[in-house]
């Protein structure tokens, strides 16, 4: 395969990932594939100073629901009762899906580079977010090759002491997004885009 049939290929992907809210709690894939996927993407995601600090957590089944569940239910104390529905209806819906990706950067190391590196003592937690960033569509990317529907939730902080708690996180493990995934039950409505031109230019 040529490389201009390779990027072909991976920006077809890419094109297709898209927010996906209608999941249902099938996969299209078996775990040990899913897993693969997570692992490898984490390997592999590139990171400051090869820094690695990215940490992921995949929940699936019970463990699942009850992350959505820790999040209506903290959602619910803070959202006025009679205008409630609409959170309510996300939260089905995030929880109507197969499993959920946790994406955590661990900032024990960050602090470490810190110490390390004074003249870049600023740079490392943004450098830190970028790499989280890249690894979320990294494994977003891969997740629609396989025929799964995700989408991306960040309901952290709030959450962040009860999910550490209820699953033992570390406590240097800072919660950066939340991503549930599933078998598609809906497509995403048309997306619109503004002229490339106008995002990118050319010096030669």
């Amino acid at each position: 395969m040529t490389n201009e049939l390779s990027s072909q290929a991976f920006l077809h992907v890419l094109k297709g990932r898209r927010s996906i809210y209608g999941l249902s709690k099938e996969s299209v894939v078996p775990d040990d594939k899913i897993q693969s996927i997570i692992e490898e993407a984490v390997q592999h995601t590139p990171s400051a100073f090869n820094s690695q600090t990215a940490r992921v957590v995949v929940l699936f089944g019970e463990h699942h629901d009850k992350l959505w569940t820790i999040t209506t239910e903290t959602l619910r104390s803070i959202v006025p009762a009679d205008s409630f529905e609409p959170t309510q209806q996300r939260m089905d819906g995030f929880k109507s899906g197969y499993a959920t990706v946790l994406f955590f950067e661990d900032m024990a190391v960050v602090a470490s580079l810190q110490e390390q590196f004074p003249t870049y003592k600023d740079n490392f937690p943004t450098w830190s977010q970028q790499s989280s960033g890249m690894l979320q569509l990294v494994i977003w990317t891969a997740l629609e090759a396989e025929g799964l529907g995700a989408n991306l939730q960040h309901y952290n902080p709030l959450i962040d002491d009860e999910v550490k708690q209820q699953w033992d996180i570390p406590a240097s493990w800072k919660l950066i997004a939340q991503m549930p995934f599933g078998k598609k039950t809906a497509e995403p409505k048309d997306k619109e885009y503004k002229p490339v031109a106008e995002k990118v230019k050319f010096v030669r």
